[in-house]
């Protein structure tokens, strides 16, 4: 009586060659890494969000420039619209935009980290699956070369099994695609209440500082 083979990822696995396993292993590294940038980067957006209404809420309560320092948070807590404003006070009225202009670019960068991380894997996950599938289906013809067995279930379950690596490419590079398009779009958003925060401040201390002058 013959023996039933069962294929599937564990037996894919045990019988990978080091090529096979340091693709899987690869993959399984690029997913863990994605997961780790989109659960820290949502963390991140929801205190942002979070934090800039609040902030956005005292502002409209003040009325002097006391007030408004008074409303600037601690240095080590200090949100993007408070370091806007804190540059803002800061800075002599001719170079003010200029000082609200590096403020914006600055959070620019802190929100661009790990979009790059995100958009690598997106893109390279699928052709290391693919890779792996090819080579996976190399590494079973070869197998079945040298056994001396050529019938249809003898090849058609290892090459079923090696197909396995391009479903894992996907699975990998799907939800990486998807947060970094999330979270470009987010980060347009924010950087427009930035734009927006930045130019009602500016005219609200321009217009402070003309009736400072009569």
């Amino acid at each position: 009586m013959q023996v039933e083979k069962v294929f599937g990822l564990g037996h894919f696995i045990a019988q990978s060659d080091t090529v096979g396993l340091t693709l899987f292993i690869v993959l399984l590294s690029m997913s863990v890494l994605s997961w780790t940038v989109i659960l820290k980067k949502s963390r991140q957006a929801f205190l942002w969000q979070k934090s800039f209404r609040v902030f956005m809420q005292k502002l409209d309560c003040t009325t002097s420039d006391i007030e408004l320092k008074m409303e600037i948070p601690d240095s080590k807590t200090r949100h993007a619209a408070a370091e806007l404003l804190h540059r803002g006070l800061k800075a002599p009225a001719t170079f003010r935009d200029a000082a609200l202009a590096h403020a914006i670019d600055d959070e620019a960068s802190r929100m661009e980290s790990g979009q790059t991380c995100l958009a690598s894997i997106a893109s390279s996950a699928p052709f290391i699956g693919l890779f792996g599938t090819v080579w996976g289906i190399y590494h079973a013809l070869v197998s079945i070369a040298a056994s001396g067995q050529s019938s249809l279930d003898q090849v058609a379950g290892p090459v079923g099994e090696a197909l396995i690596m391009t479903a894992l490419g996907l699975v990998v590079a799907i939800p990486a695609a998807l947060a970094y398009n999330a979270f470009q779009r987010l980060m347009r958003t924010q950087l427009a209440c930035l734009d927006r925060f930045a130019h009602e401040f500016s005219m609200r201390l321009g217009s402070h500082d003309d009736f400072q002058g009569k």
